[in-house]
């Protein structure tokens, strides 16, 4: 018998950076992976799309920035607009998943383990992109 593979693959997708985490095979426990320096949309999305082959990702989460008032502003038609390309290119469903303190969240998670200001800022996206994940993976159970 074959258990099919849930692993998902997170953005904390950003106008500089996306963050990346990675779900384990069963879809459980989210882990931070990397962030990716974005150049244009078109190389932006090839980049995804071969590390989602490659990872052998079953769901996109992107982490939709949404306003304190739950409306959607324009960040998040933006990144509604590169999920949907992302979809096309990697042909995965995309789900969108509230993401509205994940930086805020990551950012003292990593003042608590006492990191300075410039080795945070190089983690930030991807922690966030981690808690993004794992708050849709709690979501689910």
């Amino acid at each position: 018998m074959m258990i099919e593979s849930k692993r998902y693959i997170s953005l904390d997708y950003g106008d500089r950076r996306i963050g990346i985490a990675f779900s384990d095979l069963t879809g459980t426990i989210a882990s931070a992976y990397e962030v990716y320096e974005r150049s244009t949309i078109e190389k932006d999305i090839e980049y995804l799309t071969n590390l989602i082959q490659k990872q052998c990702a079953t769901k996109i989460i992107i982490g939709l920035p949404l306003n304190s008032d739950g409306s959607g502003g324009e960040r998040a038609l933006l990144t509604r607009e590169f999920g949907k390309k992302l979809k096309e290119r990697s042909g995965l469903q995309v789900h969108y998943f509230d993401e509205r303190y994940s930086s805020l969240e990551a950012e003292e998670i990593l003042k608590e383990a006492k990191m300075p200001w410039q080795e945070r800022k190089k983690i930030l996206d991807k922690v966030a992109a981690q808690i993004i994940l794992q708050d849709y993976l709690n979501s689910k159970k």
